[in-house]
Parts: C-alpha cells; structure tokens; sequence
C-alpha cells in the first residue's frame, strides 16, 4: 500500500517565491514576461506575451528564475489557480506568478505539478478566492500549505508517468491543430491573397480601390455578405456564480479554432437563454471580438465544439454569411489576417473605451471571389478546419479523463505500487 507523507509546500520545495509585481516596460524584441493570463490551460503561451529588456529580464530573474521542472502557479488576481509546468529551456520572466522549484531527494518534479493542478490544492485557490475584489494567495499562505503526498520517490513517478501519457497524447494533438491551421491559411493566402488559384495563369486583372483583383472578383463590404451581426447578453449586474446552466461565452473565450478555456466559463440560467432574441450560437457561426483589449479577434464554433448549446455575452458579436461567395471558412480565415484585424480596429470610434459596432463591421471592405472559386475553397479547406475541431474534441475528452483519474492517484485510493510501471530513466 501506498505510504502517504505530510508537510507544507515550503518542506517540499527547494524555494517558493513569485515574480515581479512592478510592470517592465515592454519592448519589441526581448525576453518573455509571462503573466498570469498566459498560463491558462496549464500550459505557457509564448506567442502573445509581452517581451521585455534584458536588463529588466535579469532583474527579474534575480528574485524568481523560472528553469525546466518548475511549477508556475497563478496566486493573483482572476486566474488565481491557473497552474503550468515548465518543460523549456527558454529564458523567461514571470510577472504576479507564484514559481514552485521542487527539491528532487523528497518529491518529484512532475508529481508535484499534478499535486498542485489536484482538487486538493486547487480547493485552497477556490477558498481565498471566494468573497474578495482581488484575489490573492500569499507567499506565506502558499508556504504553509499543508500537502499530503506519496513518501516514494518511484510511486511519485509512476503517477507521473500515468499522467503524463495523457499530456503528452494533448501536445501531440495541439502540434498536428498548430499544422492544420497553418495549411488552412497558407491556402487562403495563395487564393485570396496572392491570386493563384487555379485557372489563375490565364485571369485577367483590373483595377479596383483595394488594387489589381481578378476579373470576375468584387471589392464589396463585409455587410453585404452577412445574414446575422449580432451580439448576446447576460443578466442585469452580469452572470452570477452559477454552479451550472448554459454557458455563456465572453470575450476571453474569443481566440481562434479548437481552443476554449473552459475554466473560465460562465452560466446564465436556462430560463434567461430560452428568453435571448439574440447570441445564441448557432453551429458554425464565426465570433468576433468587439470591445476592450484585443478587438478584432475571432473564433469559429463549429461542429458542436465548444458545446452544442451555448451563448454569448454584449462583448462578442456573431456572424452568419450568406454562404455564397463569402462561406463561414472563407469568412474565419479572411478574420485571422493582419490587415483584416487592423481594418476592424480602425472602425473604432471610441478612444476611452476600445470598441467596434456594427455599423462599423458592416463596412469593412474585403475582396470576394466568384460562386465557383468559392465553392472549390470551401471543399479544400474544410477537412483542415473540421480535423483542427476533431483534435480539439479528442483533446477535451484526455483532459476530463485525465482529471477523473488525478485526485485518486493522487490521494493514494488508486494504489500504484504494484504497478509495472516503465518511468524514462531521465527521471531516476
């Protein structure tokens, strides 16, 4: 049977500490400063984190240096609990985030990310962050924090190991959805982009406000191709700390194809959503960004993915297109441009608050092709796109196992001593 331990986090840990709480100033080119919103999903998201000098980056380092089997936890703030294990070598900074280094004679790297990832742990998060404005975890809370873990060092590995074999079929699963979604647009860059699609060696080209387009192609606005531009709502002083319902998309939950922080949903009531006119998502309605930080960006719920029934609050618009010359694929890649993003984000009007309107989306100009080019880049794009939703589904379906099985791995009812267990000598 398995021989369980307790101590405090401190005991377990060669330091516990947190990143900087000042707020560098960014730059172009640096290192990464990785904040609290940049671990959600319990993973790292390098791609859309602030860069910083290496002059700040040292500074930052001297208190906090993030290295390769770290634990970062969230301890401030609304994504107080969000947690990620450093599996990089990348130099890195980390800003209002807690970091975990483990002391490897007493408790595993990786185990100790699950422990901390664990209802157990994460019941601390939820304890603190119930009644307060701004969420917070202290060091000394976080130090000590009474733990209960496996005493063996190869029983902590086995767990690992069993863990992990569901992580690693996610990654493997994110690296083919990264793929896919780079074929997708690679090919709406060829067509609508560089005009070679096929029969383009023998099109005509004439002038038109946005440049030379194909004969046959129309500069038009997006208005004119849409037959919903709508936004939802929720209920008056915004949703309440609903258990369950329907859920109800924000904002936050608008970045691309196959991703959705589910963590971070809210409920309205079923009696609320059976009374909206407007925003109730329909399959394959592509979703817009509309006020606050990052106007401009989208997500495409298709194929029953993020659920088969939601919602989505004032913060989001949802647009339907004829789907003739401008289809929903068509529509989502054309979303993902950089120059469509800052034609968005030029409609705004509203300098205090950042935000876009309807009127203000209607207008935008895009180039459409013909019916027929239209068709034949639907049919080649659309296996990327519904196997990018295929993935993220299978993706879902690992993590809610995975989560199923943590707390009684981790608690000790599942017995793992027994177990033939083969753990990667890089771990001995």
């Amino acid at each position: 049977m398995a021989k369980l331990s307790e101590a405090s986090l401190d005991d377990v840990c060669l330091l516990v500490t947190d990143g900087t709480h000042d707020t560098p100033k960014r730059v172009k080119d640096g290192f990464p400063l990785i904040k609290a919103k940049e671990i959600g999903g319990e993973k790292i998201d390098f791609e859309t984190c602030d860069q910083i000098s290496g002059e700040e980056h040292l500074r930052v380092i001297a208190r906090s240096k993030p290295e390769y089997g770290d634990t970062l936890f969230a301890h401030i703030g609304a994504s107080l609990g969000e947690a990620a294990f450093v599996k990089t070598h990348r130099p890195f900074s980390i800003k209002n985030i807690a970091l975990f280094k483990p002391n490897l004679k007493i408790i595993d790297e990786r185990y100790l990310y699950y422990l901390v990832i664990s209802p157990a742990f994460q019941g601390l998060a939820k304890q603190i962050k119930t009644g307060s404005a701004q969420p917070f975890l202290s060091l000394g809370h976080l130090r000590s924090h009474r733990i209960t873990y496996h005493e063996a060092l190869n029983e902590q590995r086995k767990i690992a190991a069993i863990l992990s074999a569901y992580d690693d079929l996610i990654e493997n699963n994110l690296r083919r959805i990264k793929i896919l979604e780079e074929m997708a647009q690679n090919l709406y860059r060829e067509w609508f982009v560089k005009f070679r699609f096929p029969g383009h060696q023998q099109a005509r080209f004439t002038n038109s406000p946005l440049g030379l387009i194909p004969e046959g192609w129309e500069v038009s606005v997006l208005g004119e191709h849409l037959i919903a531009l709508e936004s939802g709502k929720r209920p008056k002083g915004g949703a309440k700390d609903l258990a369950f319902g329907i859920p109800s998309v924000g904002a936050e939950n608008i970045f691309g194809i196959g991703r959705h922080k589910y963590q971070s949903e809210k409920y309205v009531s079923r009696e609320f959503f059976k009374g909206m006119r407007q925003g109730v998502v329909k399959d394959g309605d592509v979703a817009l960004y509309k006020d606050g930080a990052y106007i401009g960006r989208s997500a495409y719920f298709r194929d029953s993915f993020p659920h088969a029934q939601f919602c989505v609050n004032e913060h989001v618009f949802l647009l339907r297109t004829t789907g003739k010359r401008l289809t929903q694929n068509i529509l989502y890649l054309w979303l993902q441009e950089t120059d469509t993003v800052s034609g968005i984000r030029a409609t705004n009007a509203n300098a205090a608050q950042p935000g876009i309107n309807q009127k203000g989306v209607n207008g935008v100009s895009l180039i459409v092709p013909p019916l027929d080019i239209a068709g034949r880049f639907d049919q080649l794009a659309e296996p990327s796109l519904a196997l990018i939703v295929s993935l993220a589904k299978r993706n879902e379906a690992l993590r809610r196992t995975r989560d199923l099985l943590l707390p009684r791995l981790i608690s000790g009812e599942v017995d793992v001593s027994e177990l033939d267990i083969a753990v990667p000598e890089e771990v001995l």
